[in-house]
């Protein structure tokens, strides 16, 4: 297996064992089982070249209209801070290109840390992931599914909950697994 491959098998089995089973994004479950979920490696440390792939992935998405959303996997991206400028250039860059109210930027990273809150507090695990990794969606689908789903405003606050009930320790052991067993 290649690093690619094991980075998106990695990827994959934390959408799956934590992402889908815990239902910390109700929607994936459906984009899983159809396999609409696009995954993709973008190696390398430099960063223009990532904003670069943010906008191509887009475009991607314009022309296949069967993948409903693409998760940009960029191990590079290690520093949180670095994550962050990264995310705010990528929203000011697919702005520009006219995608405002087209696809919209989900970001995870494995040491996510919410704005006001501390490092350890276990609700971080939500936006946690195996490597920084970024989440372009269709805003049209998820205006649909918002649609159908009581209450979609309270999604991060049972998020939170819930992960505030597990504690840090329960998605450590799982991030882990995923981590040692390679997917």
């Amino acid at each position: 297996m290649s690093s690619d491959e094991l980075i998106i098998s990695q990827t994959q089995a934390w959408v799956q064992r934590l992402i889908v089973k815990y239902t910390i994004c109700p929607f994936a479950r459906r984009e899983l089982e159809r396999r609409s979920i696009r995954y993709v490696v973008d190696n390398g440390n430099d960063v223009e070249a990532h904003l670069e792939r943010v906008v191509s992935e887009c475009r991607i998405l314009d022309e296949q209209p069967a993948v409903e959303t693409t998760l940009l996997i960029i191990p590079g991206l290690s520093s949180f801070a670095d994550f962050l400028d990264v995310i705010t250039v990528a929203e000011q860059l697919m702005s520009m290109s006219g995608y405002d109210g087209v696809y919209q930027l989900a970001h995870f990273h494995p040491d996510y840390c919410f704005e006001g809150e501390q490092q350890d507090d276990p609700a971080n695990y939500t936006n946690r992931a195996p490597y920084p990794t970024l989440h372009l969606l269709r805003e049209a689908s998820m205006e649909e599914v918002l649609k159908q789903t009581p209450d979609p405003e309270q999604i991060p606050l049972r998020n939170i909950e819930f992960a505030r009930r597990k504690g840090a320790d329960f998605f450590e052991r799982i991030l882990a697994d995923i981590r040692n067993s390679g997917g």
